[in-house]
Order: structure tokens, then C-alpha cells, then sequence
């Protein structure tokens, strides 16, 4: 008999190891309610514990994240200024060719 996985998104783990390390719950209890092994929580505790300091950790990578919006706006305005550019420039190319056929030969 094949049994499907069931998949638990990080906020339902969370909200599962909440029961037992705040709410005081059982583990048994906990694992009972939500049908998954007791290793499998303690498993998904240790991961917990493991990464848990990143939460007190200034987050440079915000500060990073912000930055680098700020230069993909950069670029992208740039980006479009240089394209308008171009479409100038081959606007003036086209009207000197027109001019030079006009005119002849020198």
C-alpha cells in the first residue's frame, strides 16, 4: 500500500512545535493531532534550534536587498535613457541619409 506524503509548509511547523514548547503540550499529543511520528518532530525541533539565531541576527541582507533595488531602478532608468538615445540618433542617421541622397554626390 503506497501512502502520500503529506507536505507541512514552515509556518504549519512552527505552529506545530509552538504546542509543545509554548502551549506545554505533549509531544505525543501534538504528534497525535497532526499524524506525523514523533521523530519526524523532534527532527523538524532540531532544525528549529539549529536556525534559530538567524531571527536575532541583524539582517544585512535587507539593507542589501534595498541597495541592490535601488541599483536595478538605477540601471533600468539608465537602461531606457540610452534607448531613447539610440532611437535619436538613428532618427538623425536616417534624416542625414535622406539629406546626402537629396543632395548627390559630392
Amino acid at each position: 500500500m503506497k501512502t502520500n506524503r503529506r507536505k507541512f509548509s514552515a509556518d504549519q511547523k512552527v505552529q506545530i512545535l509552538r504546542q509543545h514548547l509554548v502551549e506545554k503540550a505533549p509531544v505525543s499529543e501534538v504528534c497525535d493531532q497532526n499524524g506525523i511520528p514523533p521523530t519526524q518532530f523532534y527532527q523538524w525541533q532540531k532544525v528549529f534550534f539549529e536556525n534559530g539565531t538567524a531571527a536575532f541576527e541583524k539582517s544585512p541582507n535587507k539593507r542589501n536587498d534595498i541597495r541592490t533595488n535601488k541599483l536595478e531602478q538605477k540601471v533600468s532608468h539608465l537602461e531606457s535613457k540610452l534607448a531613447q538615445k539610440d532611437e535619436v540618433i538613428a532618427e538623425i542617421m536616417e534624416s542625414h541619409i535622406q539629406l546626402k541622397k537629396k543632395i548627390g554626390p559630392d
